[in-house]
């Protein structure tokens, strides 16, 4: 069986999640054609997606590598990216158990109410994979790193049932929310952080949404022209040619464009699923609400997301640099700033300026963590046979650099099962509060 699911995960998200899609909307009686259409019309929105952050990482992230070596910097640790991550946590029998895991915990914690996230997004559960496969490498306890994974995707849960009501607000999506490994941890990060802003004088005043900055600066304001501007300035700074420095810039510029709408090609094929998923519960379960898990992907079309992610990528690399003691070049993981910070900006209202500024704070913590990392992602790399080419050392600057990701194997080597069970309890009681005695109260 988990060869079965060996080769089905090889297959990769643009195909799963299509399939499961147009699968749950037959189930949920949205017909044939219709079920297949929206399962399709979502994997072509993913391929679209993965197209456009992916030149995110070819041509941004490549002239911030260049800016590097151009001023003569070293670092030793290399960031190879959420997909050789998602490859390595899935190359063992430990990493392809977190599937069947995932889906029991959803199965267990729905038929209780404890949950209100019907999770789909499957083949994302190589974040949870990831985080056993750490624990595994510093404590050498499979009951553990089975544990941890258990722990862990109950946690996401529990911020996916707690974010979804900020997010459908902000992002306006019905019933849709995001227990994303990469991004759901950004969403507690960023309440503490907000509270301090607002209590920052001047800097509570602050207005610094996309809407904001277009009616204060015109056509330097457009999402357009600061994809433009920030992709000159890089270029720039990288000492490319004139030639080159103007086509960075157009497809900095390309890439705020083009995001937005492949989201939009996302959402078309979703909507008809939601549509079919709350009739469904209305019919079933009256008084009961749903929300369906999705991949974060749909997010990172936000202008605001956006605008503090190109701005973020440059900020990584200058706080790479200058922070002492860290080790981890950014590279691989460019493209997956958006997704680190696209549940951070509606905490902070959309305001850029706030999200920057979170995200600096945040990111400084990830490369610390990451760079502490790092020899547990060699090694676990190593025993996935995974060929790391010429690197001695790498990490996974994203997810390896997370606060959850270094409770779980900080826990594992200085406290080991207690950390792990006192993360569950707390998910388990928060989604107790957030979905069981809610449900009591307006009963």
């Amino acid at each position: 069986m988990l060869q079965a699911l060996q080769t089905i995960v090889n297959w990769g998200a643009p195909v799963i999640l299509p399939i499961i899609i147009a699968i749950f909307a037959m189930i949920l009686g949205a017909g044939f054609k219709k079920s297949f259409v929206a399962g399709l019309t979502v994997g072509i929105g993913f391929i679209g997606l993965n197209l456009v952050t992916g030149l995110l990482g070819d041509t941004l992230g490549k002239a911030a590598q260049v800016m590097v070596k151009r001023f003569g910097l070293s670092l030793v640790t290399l960031d190879i990216g959420w997909p050789a991550a998602s490859a390595i946590s899935y190359g063992t029998i430990l990493g392809i158990s977190a599937i069947p895991i995932g889906i029991a915990i959803d199965i267990f914690l729905l038929l209780f109410g404890l949950t209100k996230t019907l999770n789909i997004d499957i083949w994302n559960f190589w974040h949870a994979a990831f985080v056993g496969g750490l624990v595994y490498g510093m404590s050498n306890s499979f009951p553990l790193a089975v544990f941890s994974m258990v722990a862990y995707q109950v946690m996401l849960y529990f911020l996916g049932d707690l974010s979804a009501p900020v997010l459908n607000k902000y992002y306006g999506f019905p019933n849709i929310t995001f227990p994303h490994g990469t991004s759901a941890p950004g969403y507690l990060v960023a309440l503490p952080l907000n509270w301090v802003f607002d209590r920052i004088p001047g800097f509570n005043k602050l207005k610094a949404n996309p809407e904001t900055i277009q009616k204060k600066f015109g056509i330097l304001g457009e999402t357009s022209v600061m994809g433009l501007i920030i992709g000159l300035v890089v270029g720039i700074l990288a000492g490319y040619d004139v030639g080159k420095v103007l086509n960075l810039g157009v497809q900095t510029a390309a890439i705020m464009v083009l995001l937005p709408k492949m989201v939009s090609v996302l959402m078309e094929g979703l909507t008809p699923v939601s549509d079919a998923a709350n009739d469904f519960i209305k019919k079933r379960f009256p008084g009961r609400e749903l929300y369906i898990g999705m991949d974060s992907a749909l997010a990172v079309g936000d202008q605001a997301v956006l605008a503090v992610s190109l701005l973020m990528i440059p900020l990584t690399l200058l706080l790479a640099v200058i922070l002492p003691g860290n080790k981890t070049i950014p590279f691989g993981d460019f493209s997956t700033i958006p997704f680190a910070v696209c549940l951070m900006v509606p905490v902070f209202g959309g305001n850029i300026v706030r999200s920057v500024v979170g995200g600096v704070i945040y990111m400084t913590s990830i490369l610390y963590v990451t760079s502490w990392m790092a020899p547990l992602v060699t090694k676990m790399a190593e025993a996935a046979s995974f060929n790391i080419g010429h690197a001695t050392s790498i990490t996974s600057l994203i997810e390896g650099g997370l606060w959850s990701t270094f409770l779980f194997v900080w826990g594992a080597k200085y406290l080991p099962w207690i950390i792990t069970g006192a993360i569950l309890i707390v998910s388990l009681i928060g989604l107790y509060f957030l979905n069981k005695r809610k449900a009591v109260k307006e009963s």
